[in-house]
């Protein structure tokens, strides 16, 4: 089985939540944003030589609506308005981006 990959755990949160769900905010251009995201808990031992992949990603067509990558109402958004997203993950000091495991 080398190089098999099994996905454990996979879920969806639209970035303009990540302060609040009553009053959505876009995200500046070239900003660093904090955006802490906590999926439901979930046993699973790791054994030793296995490795950990976490993929982030704008969108996960066609298992949810297209995202159309720009402040809008998703329903509302017409085929014109959708835009290509870039997504970072920092490093360095000041703005390491970073993953938290919790321990029993």
């Amino acid at each position: 089985m080398a190089n098999y990959q099994q996905n454990l755990r996979w879920d969806i949160f639209r970035g303009k939540f990540r302060n609040s769900f009553e009053k959505p905010e876009p995200f500046r251009p070239n900003t660093p944003t904090r955006v802490k995201f906590d999926l439901n808990a979930v046993m699973h031992t790791f054994k030793k030589g296995h490795r950990i992949m976490v993929q982030i990603q704008s969108y996960v067509f066609p298992l949810v609506n297209r995202n159309p990558n720009r402040f809008t109402k998703i329903n509302e958004a017409l085929d014109s308005e959708y835009m290509k997203a870039n997504v970072s993950i920092l490093r360095g000091a000041k703005n390491a981006s970073k993953i938290t495991f919790g321990a029993l």
